[in-house]
């Protein structure tokens, strides 16, 4: 099974603009996630899609595997479609590029999933959420399974609602995706849809239309990602700190 890991980085954002080139402690943003996504195992090939040459220009420079894609795509995940269009791959792992201290046995966790399972079309993974804080956080995006693992929704509420303690835990949804490759080519001609967009969770979109998402706890470990400039001064904090260990 040969698997390409895809890292969408468009550099417009809302909250923070030009974030794959944010500079942390001499390493920008995407070269950060890039360089710890190159430690999974299972890869055979990863690549950054972007929409811009700037970020273009940087991942070469570094050495690593970048191509263009159309700046119009609704997400990552169709961003990560079109990079693939040309490349030889089974499966497709999407990594998110705002994530600088990304734990490589995620990706290879979620190829798994494709390769124990022949009938999985895409994956994803999971954690258990303790922090009462971060259980009614909408930010914190939470999933809940059926008994083979299958994802029967997302949402940014709390679920499952504990209207009677039964000790069924939380998990928080780990915003990292592998896909068949044809399934994902599939994804990405799939029509918007209502829940998708109430809860703004372009995964919705997979499950509304019928298909099935495998989900498994992960053994990695999260660490904080980017999405703010606040975000970004506690991750170079963090860094700065663990240059003077």
């Amino acid at each position: 099974m040969r698997v390409l890991g895809v890292i969408p980085a468009r550099y417009a954002s809302t909250r923070l603009p030009g974030k794959p080139l944010a500079d942390i402690c001499g390493k920008t943003l995407i070269r950060r996630v890039y360089e710890r996504a190159s430690l999974s195992a299972i890869l055979h090939r990863l690549v950054v899609a972007t929409d811009d040459d700037r970020i273009l220009q940087e991942v070469r420079s570094f050495g690593g595997n970048c191509v263009l894609t159309s700046p119009d795509h609704p997400n990552g995940t169709c961003r990560a479609a079109e990079a693939a269009e040309k490349e030889d791959a089974d499966v497709v792992i999407n990594i998110q590029g705002d994530e600088p201290f990304l734990d490589p046995v995620m990706i290879d966790e979620t190829a798994s999933l494709l390769s124990e399972d022949g009938s999985a079309l895409s994956s994803t993974l999971c954690e258990p959420l303790a922090d009462p804080e971060s259980i009614r956080n909408p930010n914190v995006v939470k999933v809940v399974m059926d008994r083979s693992g299958n994802a029967l929704y997302f949402s940014r509420s709390v679920i499952p609602y504990p209207r009677v303690e039964t000790g069924v835990p939380v998990y928080r949804h780990i915003g990292i995706y592998g896909f068949r490759r044809e399934f994902l080519f599939t994804y990405a001609s799939l029509a918007p849809t209502p829940l998708s967009a109430a809860e703004s969770l372009e995964q919705l979109r997979i499950l509304e239309h019928g298909y099935s998402m495998k989900v498994a706890v992960t053994r990695g470990k999260c660490g904080p990602s980017v999405d703010t400039p606040e975000d970004l001064e506690n991750v170079r904090a963090i860094f700065r700190g663990m240059e003077k260990e």
